[in-house]
């Protein structure tokens, strides 16, 4: 992968890998260099395709290219391209992996951070939800509340704090949480009144917790040369997460840094062994549960639907009374005193989407095109979510590799990004943070393909379709057509498979089996 003239060449290690597994990490890196390129073009020249106009502040950070013209039908093209390219990449990566194929274990996370890097510091594409961040900010830095004041009321009464409100959303309180909140307010204390900015201040923050994660990644698996690849692989060069993640600065990637450091921590020592195998009983302390229980607390103050981690945990611990006790405590610690905090509101706000979905759902198949809006929904969506997570924490192979807390967290997670009507592709970021830690198995295709198609649904980023004709009518019929058709078999394909048992894991190469080529060893919320 190369990225802005940096090269991260894989060094392969032709006597240990087959020919055809050297074949696919070239395509792969080939790939994933490209998309990774394409959307960094993107973001430099981002004002002369994307809407609304961003002020760029002198001097910078975020800097762009303001006086190269493209139009949006040619950024589309590309974006699409680059989605693509991205799917495959990754698709040809684990194919390499599963067949033997080692690198150098820094070339990956070397090249990931770099692309983080250059992408925190232009400007933000693939999405406007983080201009109505900073406003949620400005809002608090005036002295009211998000989850009562409008962005578009906040431009009204102070016309010097607004440029830049997306119309889309202008009458929209936020729905985040209150640690989401207070990490918009920081973030507009640090960027004034220039609301690039203030975006270039959520974006580093992004860019600080995907880092931690992959960091984190790259200790823990260190010791398993195949499951360290693949987890940067899904993790850390996958350009579908950057887009998502530091591109469009969307707030998730936050959420699951710090539900990930509750969901592991909770199944780890202090010294970062793990207590028990999985599957095995683990005995967690009330101390370790508590503050277990407070990461996922803070992961649900920003977003509310981590919480699902939060029951995970739960079931692991449900015949630990007292661990079970203090991981709830921890949790509520946090998330009671910042509700109350904003009051009834900010409660109000964060399920106000209980009952709307998204375009490119799959249940418009039965309802009809019109039929995402529809309330209805929940009354066949809220049954199918539970009954497909019951039976993924009963048939949902363990891990034994995994901490312990990974599966249930998983499964939960899963049933409900596969089932719910309401889904964006950053959501999957809480399965992927899980999934990279939970064994190589064919739930890496299916998450794959639903991240890969969320992604494409969503490209370029602009609100509607694309200008000319022929590109809105092939987003309408992807939109409409192709993505519910994906997430469909997706949803069947994890509850068959789960149900006949086809989901076990498959046994990664080992470190025994290969040399290493150096020792030294992927409508919103």
């Amino acid at each position: 992968m190369c990225v802005s003239g940096v090269a991260a060449r894989p060094v392969i290690s032709e006597s240990a890998t087959s020919r055809s597994a050297g074949l696919l990490a070239w395509i792969a890196f080939s790939a994933l260099g490209a998309a990774t390129l394409v959307m960094i073009a993107a973001a430099l020249l981002r004002s002369a395709w994307m809407v609304p106009g961003l002020a760029m502040p002198h001097p910078g950070p975020p800097w762009g290219l303001g006086s190269v013209h493209v139009s949006a039908g040619t950024v589309t093209v590309a974006l699409w391209l680059a989605a693509l390219l991205a799917g495959g990449g990754i698709a040809a990566g684990l194919a390499a992996v599963r067949g033997g194929l080692t690198i150098s274990a820094r070339a990956l996370p070397v090249a990931g951070l770099v692309a983080v890097a250059i992408l925190t510091v232009l400007p933000p594409v693939g999405s406007d939800d983080v201009l109505d961040y900073a406003a949620y900010g400005e809002i608090v830095e005036v002295g009211h509340s998000p989850y009562v004041m409008t962005p578009g009321q906040l431009r009204t009464l102070y016309p010097c704090c607004r440029q830049s409100v997306p119309l889309v959303w202008e009458g929209q309180v936020t729905v985040y949480g209150p640690a989401a909140t207070a990490e918009q307010y920081v973030a507009a204390w640090l960027g004034g009144f220039s609301v690039a900015r203030i975006v270039f201040w959520l974006k580093a923050f992004n860019a600080i917790a995907f880092g931690i994660v992959a960091l984190a990644l790259h200790r823990m698996l260190r010791d398993d040369p195949a499951a360290l690849l693949r987890a940067h692989l899904l993790w850390t060069v996958n350009p579908l997460l950057l887009w998502s993640l530091i591109a469009a600065a969307h707030v998730d990637v936050l959420a699951a840094a710090f539900g990930l450091l509750g969901v592991v921590g909770l199944s780890t020592a202090p010294g970062g062994s793990r207590v028990a195998a999985a599957g095995s009983p683990i005995l967690t302390g009330p101390r370790r549960a508590a503050l277990a229980g407070a990461a996922v607390g803070i992961a649900a103050d920003v977003k509310i639907f981590y919480i699902l981690f939060g029951l995970g945990m739960a079931w692991l611990l449900r015949r630990q009374y007292r661990a079970l006790a203090a991981a709830a405590g921890g949790m509520l610690v946090v998330l009671l005193p910042t509700y109350l905090w904003f009051g009834p509101p900010a409660l109000q706000a964060v399920i106000a989407r209980r009952d709307k979905s998204t375009v490119d759902n799959f249940y418009t198949f039965v309802s009809g095109s019109a039929g995402y809006v529809g309330q209805h929904l929940v009354l066949i969506a809220g049954p199918l979510t539970v009954g497909l997570a019951i039976l993924l924490l009963r048939r949902l192979p363990a891990g034994a590799a995994s901490p312990p807390a990974v599966a249930p967290a998983l499964a939960l997670s899963l049933a409900w990004l596969f089932v719910w009507p309401y889904q964006l592709a950053w959501y999957d970021t809480m399965a992927l943070c899980l999934l990279v830690l939970y064994p190589a198995s064919r739930l890496d295709w299916l998450v794959l393909a639903r991240l890969t198609i969320g992604t494409l649904v969503l490209m370029p980023g602009n609100p509607g379709l694309p200008p000319a004709r022929t590109l809105a009518a092939i987003a309408h019929a992807i939109q409409v057509g192709v993505a519910p058709a994906v997430l469909l078999c997706a949803a069947a394909g994890l509850a068959v498979m789960c149900e006949s048992g086809r989901l076990e894991r498959r046994r990664a190469t080992t470190a025994n089996e290969i040399r290493p080529a150096s020792s030294k060893m992927p409508v919103r919320m």
